[in-house]
């Protein structure tokens, strides 16, 4: 009898979730409690933090801002605390919020000019950095579950798709500029060396996300456990761009209205497929649960 009851104490183990790890509860927790002080200064004192930045610049720093302030930064915090929990469906959304993070304050940390926010910006950078890898790096083993019993092929592909087009985009100005001989077009309208939206998307969260579809696709673990992140964090990048021409428009600066159709609708597309993974990651959780409470 012996062995059957330690299957069935395997068994109960294989079933169960776990929890984030206290340290990276902490260090997420922390990078929001930051970025939510820093957007509201930001918000109540603009020209004190961005006050030299040109028209463009300032308007985005602004609607960065409100985004962080109002929906990211706080809810940071609530993500890692129902992670802590053992909310599988939170811990995962909470790699993309934290990867969001990082990019947005590289931007800050490298692209607005040094001022009084400057630590500030520095530090939620490196605390969102070290939580994010602690947070992937421990939600692999529960990751390993929902193989084959979460909705993955039309996830992977979005995932995909999105990438590519977000790249040929940056291609189609960075190449022509390149062949003229010219600054970045982008980056001039800034007044910065390099347009850093290019350089990360570019460099790291386009390439990840791509592969973070692929493996999805390829029924892979890690594909499992970036796939929700990379869509929130794909879905939390329209949000800014959505904000800057009503920002703009408040400022009496040009709105840019034209960019609200494709963003708007490419936004809802992308918040409407990280809802269904994140509903059938969360019955896969619940069914589990129910297994285990049986057992």
């Amino acid at each position: 009898m012996k062995p059957h009851l330690d299957l069935k104490a395997q068994d109960r183990v294989e079933v169960s979730f776990g929890r984030l790890p206290l340290i990276w509860t902490w260090l997420s927790a922390s990078a929001g409690v930051l970025a939510f002080t820093g957007s509201v200064l930001g918000l109540l004192h603009p020209a004190a933090f961005y006050g030299r930045e040109t028209d463009l610049l300032f308007n985005a720093a602004i609607a960065q801002d409100v985004v962080n302030g109002l929906l990211v930064a706080p809810l940071l915090v609530i993500l890692a605390w129902l992670a802590r929990r053992g909310s599988i469906s939170s811990w995962l959304t909470l790699a993309g919020f934290l990867g969001f993070t990082a990019y947005n304050y590289s931007i800050y940390a490298f692209s607005i000019q040094f001022g009084p926010m400057f630590l500030m910006w520095v530090a939620v950078l490196g605390l969102s950095i070290f939580a994010l890898a602690g947070t992937l790096a421990s939600v692999v083993p529960e990751a390993t579950s929902l193989i084959g019993r979460t909705a993955t092929r039309l996830t992977g592909w979005v995932l995909i798709v999105t990438s590519v087009l977000f790249t040929l985009l940056w291609l189609s100005e960075i190449v022509p500029d390149l062949l003229a001989g010219v600054p970045s077009t982008s980056a001039s309208t800034w007044n910065v060396p390099t347009n850093p939206v290019h350089v990360l998307d570019l460099a790291f969260f386009l390439p990840a996300v791509i592969t973070s579809g692929v493996l999805l696709i390829r029924e892979h673990v890690w594909g499992h456990a970036t796939a929700v992140g990379s869509l929130a964090f794909l879905g939390l990048t329209t949000l800014p761009i959505l904000a800057t021409p009503i920002v703009s428009y408040l400022r009496a600066s040009p709105p840019g209205w034209l960019i609200m159709m494709p963003i708007g609708a490419l936004s809802v597309a992308l918040w409407a497929v990280f809802f269904r993974q994140l509903r059938s990651t969360r019955r896969q959780q619940h069914t589990r649960s129910m297994g285990s409470d049986q057992r």
